[in-house]
């Protein structure tokens, strides 16, 4: 299947709110209210803003912006009434419009019925006028796929926004939207916020309700919320879509307060034991060891008593067991977009074939017998969380990638090839190639699945920058429950170091 060229997004230019970039999703909100602005003349910002930067980034999809442009004239209601919004192209369905999930074989389905946080999303006001790329199947750190084309990050066009939730994050550091929805199933949200200097707070299990077409997805390990500039819009958004829906398996305790009313609030002297080592025996980039430590002494600066620590978990072990998950679930979503489109394996990618393939070739009992470790790691960081709050780490190892250069070398793709004809995965997974594969395919980006696999809210705070001007996020990671301390911490560091000013050069 060819590569998609993205034309240019054409419209009929209408006066432009000029101070746009200016203000985040509840600035906006404030003015709309006052009537100093409309909501249509803040979506035709927006659009401006998508038709300028979108040719150099790629982070738009499948244009809503008719049914956007009747909403925005409409009467609205709500905390976010009439700020321009975008939709993660996977999971998150609006009826009647295309989810591609990134791959060419849905690109034409259209789902019957939208997604619980979508409507929660338009019953908070927001103006959703299109979808934001990913990677096929959502399945990679950078955002290449064959259907879309590279999306491309606002710091450094050479470089990837990261993945999945790379394209949402591109829009939001490209300034064509405030914030814009994303998930996380093995750090989707923490690593794109770190790569594009955006704040990215993945909540817990249960918190956010992904139905109805799903009671969860990837065993609880992948959660939804969204990627904004600043903390107070990731509390107000979650204030909107928390809580379980009819049908919700998990219906966890509700927070002490609203989200947005811990925005500012104290967060109290706070326990904080940090690592630099990646837990698979990987290189971290000196420039993310370094800002590991100037983020405890800031910490400190700030009451906080921070020291070396790191749960009792076999870093391994929870990389052989994401990757386990990560395979089955590919394996299942192939069969699935297969039954629904008529579409064969072959029309897929040729990594995400090979996936498919380990994940078949996985025993039932050897799936369930790795879910079942998830529990020992549940418990080291449980324990972990008796003697301290937080758990600071980078929320990637290494900057992001050029773009292409995560592609797979012509003698790989030649091996894989073999692979599939002759349906080894099985001989492959025996092989003990699974631990490099683990290396591979993790090694940049090997803290943030702990956090998946232990159903726990963690965010990604963007407080530095590397040697060559692109973003460092630190990430946090909370005991269940916790997404309140977060936010009560994210504001505080906000507060002491200010990263809104900062800006993508695009």
């Amino acid at each position: 299947m060819p590569a998609y060229n993205p034309s240019p997004i054409r419209f009929r230019p209408r006066p432009v709110f000029k101070e746009y970039l200016q203000y985040d999703a509840t600035g906006l909100a404030a003015l709309i209210a006052a009537r100093e602005v409309s909501a249509s003349e803040v979506l035709d910002a927006a659009l401006a803003r998508l038709e300028a930067v979108n040719p150099q980034i790629n982070a738009f999809c499948t244009p809503m912006i008719d049914a956007a442009r009747t909403r925005a004239a409409g009467p609205l209601s709500g905390p976010f009434a009439g700020v321009p919004f975008l939709i993660k192209d996977i999971a998150q369905h609006v009826k009647g419009v295309p989810t591609s999930a990134g791959t060419g074989v849905l690109k034409d389905w259209c789902p019957g019925v939208s997604s619980e946080i979508v409507l929660r999303f338009e019953r908070a006001g927001l103006v959703s006028f299109g979808k934001t790329t990913l990677p096929e199947l959502a399945l990679k750190g950078c955002t290449e796929s064959r259907l879309w084309g590279p999306t491309r990050n606002p710091w450094k066009l050479d470089r990837t926004p990261g993945g999945s939730s790379g394209g949402a994050a591109a829009a939001v550091a490209a300034g064509i939207v405030p914030a814009a929805s994303a998930s996380d199933g093995g750090g989707s949200i923490r690593i794109p916020a770190s790569y594009c200097g955006l704040f990215g707070l993945r909540p817990g299990r249960g918190r956010v309700p992904p139905g109805p077409t799903h009671d969860e997805f990837w065993e609880g390990a992948s959660s939804e919320h969204a990627l904004t500039r600043t903390v107070r819009d990731s509390a107000g958004l979650l204030d909107a879509i928390h809580g379980a829906d009819q049908g919700s398996p998990f219906r966890i305790a509700a927070p002490e307060r609203p989200y947005a009313d811990e925005v500012g609030r104290d967060p109290g002297r706070l326990r904080i034991g940090f690592s630099t080592a990646s837990p698979i025996n990987q290189p971290v980039d000196p420039d993310y060891v370094r800002a590991v430590h100037d983020t405890a002494k800031l910490l400190e600066s700030l009451g906080h008593h921070v020291e070396e620590a790191r749960p009792a978990i076999d870093g391994m072990a929870l990389a052989r067991c994401y990757l386990t998950m990560y395979y089955g679930q590919t394996a299942a979503a192939v069969d699935h977009a297969c039954a629904l489109t008529g579409a064969s394996e072959a029309d897929f990618e040729l990594e995400t074939r090979a996936l498919a393939l380990f994940g078949r070739s996985l025993t039932a009992g050897e799936y369930v017998a790795r879910r079942q470790e998830w529990n020992g790691f549940m418990r080291a960081l449980g324990d972990f969380h008796q003697r301290y709050d937080l758990y600071l780490v980078p929320s990637a190892a290494q900057a992001p990638a050029l773009i292409g250069s995560q592609d797979l070398p012509l003698a790989e793709q030649i091996g894989i090839r073999a692979v599939l004809k002759l349906g080894l995965g099985r001989q492959v997974l025996k092989s003990g190639l699974i631990d490099r594969i683990a290396g591979k395919s993790l090694g940049r980006v090997p803290f943030t699945q702990l956090s998946n696999l232990t159903f726990t809210p963690s965010m990604s705070v963007p407080l530095h920058m590397d040697r060559d001007g692109l973003p460092i996020g630190m990430q946090f990671v909370a005991a269940s429950g916790g997404e309140g301390l977060l936010i009560r911490l994210a504001s505080q560091l906000e507060a002491a170091a200010p990263w809104a000013g900062r800006r993508a050069p695009i």
